[in-house]
């Protein structure tokens, strides 16, 4: 399978970050890529107000994206935000379809860690996610989620092969090393590829104690090797994957399998 990895750097207008997924859109299908990841947070950065540019899943926003992701023949899996009672929001993946469908995952585990309350504006979700992409099965997650192993090992009980982490890492000491660590330790603990994919970090002129990305994205293969790392800056990259790596990680080291709880 061929993932392309589209680590932009996005914005606070959604409409400006539409123009950064048409183009990521663009650029996969060009080397003919099935699946896109994008970062969490692609239609706003964080550090503003999330309420005012949340919408439903049938609103403008993603049905830009299904319609980006149908015409190029690939599914896109990008970070959104939908209304959420109370207030407040859903951080949510959106995983639309070549052929039109749309699958979502609202993020279970919130970033209430590092002197940051994502609880306070965004509502948890309770579901874990499995989608089917040109044959393979792809568990989702999202950024704070990578440091919670049970739900890597439940995605790859329910069959994912690859689990992608669209992300929007904080910044700060170590946490480069941790971001890498932990996409590596998961990739182990579900003997599966993972595909993490982060924002750009922005430009030194914006600082900001929300978590607004680093880079650092990267491709980890079901042993725990990285096959691609990409640096601070917005850029595009491709890897592919050989799915039998999947099925001979999982005969060689069975932890699946041979877990206890």
């Amino acid at each position: 399978m061929r993932v392309a990895l589209g680590q932009l750097g996005g914005t606070a207008d959604p409409e400006a970050n539409l123009a950064l997924v048409e183009k990521e859109v663009g650029r996969a299908a060009e080397v003919s890529a099935r699946l896109l990841v994008l970062p969490e947070a692609t239609m706003c950065r964080f550090g503003v107000p999330l309420a005012p540019v949340a919408e439903p899943l049938d609103g403008p926003w993603a049905s830009r994206v299904r319609a980006l992701a149908a015409g190029a023949g690939l599914t896109v899996v990008a970070g959104m935000f939908r209304p959420a009672p109370g207030g407040r929001v859903y951080n949510t993946v959106l995983v639309a379809a070549e052929d039109g469908r749309l699958a979502h995952y609202d993020k279970i585990h919130l970033y209430d860690a590092f002197g940051h309350r994502e609880s306070d504006t965004v509502a948890p979700g309770d579901r874990p996610l499995t989608v089917e992409v040109a044959g393979v099965r792809i568990g989702v997650a999202t950024c704070y989620d990578i440091r919670f192993p049970g739900l890597f090992t439940e995605l790859a009980a329910r069959g994912a092969q690859v689990t992608v982490v669209p992300a929007s890492w904080g910044a700060g000491p170590g946490k480069r090393e941790q971001w890498e660590l932990l996409a590596r330790a998961r990739a182990l603990d579900s003997t599966g590829f993972v595909v993490a994919v982060g924002q750009a970090a922005p430009p030194e002129a914006e600082p900001s104690p929300a978590p607004t990305g680093i880079g650092g994205s990267l491709a980890v293969s079901p042993l725990g090797e990285v096959l691609t790392r990409l640096g601070p800056a917005p850029t595009f990259t491709v890897v592919d994957l050989d799915l039998g790596e999947v099925t001979r990680a999982r005969s060689a080291v069975p932890v699946l399998a041979n877990r206890r709880w």
